[in-house]
């Protein structure tokens, strides 16, 4: 007897319905699996016969045959062995008077029937619903992740096989998740970090403030102790809230990458190790996963330490900080993932870490100092929009009342300076910041008076700065006149914004 049902596998961050056909007939009792499975989806012919065996329904002893369509695609992951179960029972006759069409199915199996949670759940029930399909059943580890595909399809979540079963005959009743509600998420999850915690370093909280309102990549050179990290790890509390769309494919995201922290409302902030793989940065493997760069998507990646990463690690970043997406290509697949984030590095002046600290002695002499600077390529340098200097904040600063303004009051700022971006680029579907543009937005945004011209000029020139960090000066100077509500670039713009490219080494960058 022949059974079909639907269940879902993940491609890149998206998913794609795979139907489960099963085939029981007369014959030696051999179950195999055939439509390109993975070592994951064949091992689950023997959790699929233990699970049904020992939640007391009676395994036909017979030649099965589960398909897997299309059978060009590889399937992998375990989130095929409730719908091969469901299948098998159905095929040896348990459902004779149901209707399984209208269900997808995903979920992996134990030996005693209960459902484990799976990667990609997210990505794999908005294909369904995009599909038509009305149901999915999933396991109810699940359910947090899931919730946002709830006002798409019907989610119904299962905690082991038999209720599955019996709620396919109509014998039980299983709730469905709830409609997502953003606002009630959002005030659930707050930052546990805040801009009020840091005392002093004015001059970096604006820099800061101006890569949250243009979205700028910045970089900050400091001794040890000088507070980068603590500013950084701020960053994210006063981005712009994300919008639907981008709580969505950032959820995805975590989802296919086994980091079930349900759905995402806040925007990422990853601060990978210096000892990473570019492998791990980037994304990869033999089925390509995202790495550290996707997983920051809409959000912050924090490298520390600078110059301690491989150098091959960092070089791969170039292409993602033009791109904002990462291409992986493997000789049966090529995949794209997102991978539009603020970067933010941080550095010690020099070995030791004490060069310009007036209370510490530096020891480093100025062939070290130049080896260490110089495992940072230029053409990586070119293509972080500002450079800060981060002092070490006077024990009178740090042991003051006064405390900073908080994450809320700057991220009003921010909010205001990213509406007039959007009005900018309304009817655009690649550009949403300053940070964006290219060299024709450039052109008709970034229009300069003849003083603010002639102060640009001077400053290329005495910084020798290449095309692409002029072009990202005039962005820079851009978000600063919007965050001043002004229609054109002021010369006091454009010399703040040239002070912020101040680590510029003469280099042809490419």
């Amino acid at each position: 007897m022949l059974s079909s049902i639907k269940s879902c596998t993940v491609i890149g961050i998206d998913g794609m319905l795979v139907e489960v056909e099963v085939d029981v007939v007369f014959g030696l009792p051999i179950f195999s699996t055939v439509g390109l499975p993975d070592g994951a989806v064949r091992e689950s012919r023997e959790r699929v016969r233990a699970a049904i065996k020992n939640c007391g329904y009676e395994f036909p002893q017979k030649k099965i045959t589960v398909n897997l369509a299309p059978a060009d695609i590889k399937k992998e992951g375990t989130g095929f062995d409730l719908p091969i179960a469901i299948g098998i029972l159905a095929a040896a006759g348990l459902f004779n008077r149901c209707e399984l069409s209208s269900f997808c199915v995903v979920g992996e199996l134990s030996l005693d029937g209960r459902i484990r949670r799976v990667n990609g759940v997210l990505p794999m029930a908005l294909a369904a619903a995009a599909a038509g399909i009305k149901a999915i059943i999933i396991p109810e580890d699940n359910a947090a992740e899931a919730a946002i595909a709830a006002t798409a399809i019907r989610v119904f979540p299962a905690t082991h096989l038999p209720q599955v079963v019996e709620f396919l005959l109509g014998m039980t009743e299983i709730a469905p998740l709830e409609p997502f509600r953003l606002n009630d998420l959002r005030q659930a999850r707050q930052s546990e970090v805040d801009f009020s915690d840091v005392r002093g370093q004015a001059h970096v909280k604006r820099a800061l403030e101006i890569a949250a309102c243009g979205g700028h990549n910045i970089l900050m050179k400091g001794p040890p102790g000088s507070g980068k990290t603590m500013l950084a790890r701020r960053l994210a509390t006063i981005l712009p809230e994300m919008s639907f769309a981008e709580i969505i494919e950032t959820t995805k995201i975590y989802s296919i990458s086994g980091q079930h922290h349900g759905v995402q409302v806040l925007r990422p902030f990853r601060a990978p190790h210096h000892t990473i793989s570019d492998a791990g940065l980037i994304g990869g493997g033999n089925t390509p996963r995202p790495g550290e760069v996707s997983m920051a998507h809409n959000g912050v990646l924090f490298l520390d330490e600078l110059p301690e990463f491989k150098k091959h690690v960092l070089e791969v970043l170039r292409q993602p900080l033009e791109d904002e997406t990462v291409t992986i290509a493997r000789a049966n697949m090529t995949l794209t993932f997102p991978a539009r984030f603020v970067l933010v590095v941080a550095m010690n002046p020099c070995p030791c870490g004490f060069l310009g600290d007036s209370r510490n002695r530096c020891n480093c002499n100025p062939a070290q100092i130049q080896r260490y600077e110089s495992r940072i390529s230029g053409p990586l340098l070119d293509r972080i929009d500002m450079h800060l200097e981060v002092p070490v904040v006077p024990i009178e600063e740090m042991r003051g009342t006064h405390t900073g303004e908080p994450s809320a009051v700057i991220k009003e700022r921010v909010d205001r300076a990213r509406e007039i971006q959007k009005t900018r680029f309304t009817g655009n579907n690649r550009i949403y910041f300053n940070s964006q543009m290219g060299p024709k937005e450039i052109e008709r945004h970034c229009l300069l008076d003849p003083p603010g011209l002639a102060l640009l000029e001077k400053g290329v020139e005495k910084l020798g700065l290449s095309a692409r960090a002029y072009h990202r000066i005039l962005k820079i100077a851009r978000t600063i006149a919007d965050m001043e509500g002004a229609e054109r670039i002021l010369s006091a713009n454009i010399a703040e914004a040239i002070q912020y490219r101040r680590f510029d080494r003469k280099s042809s960058g490419s």
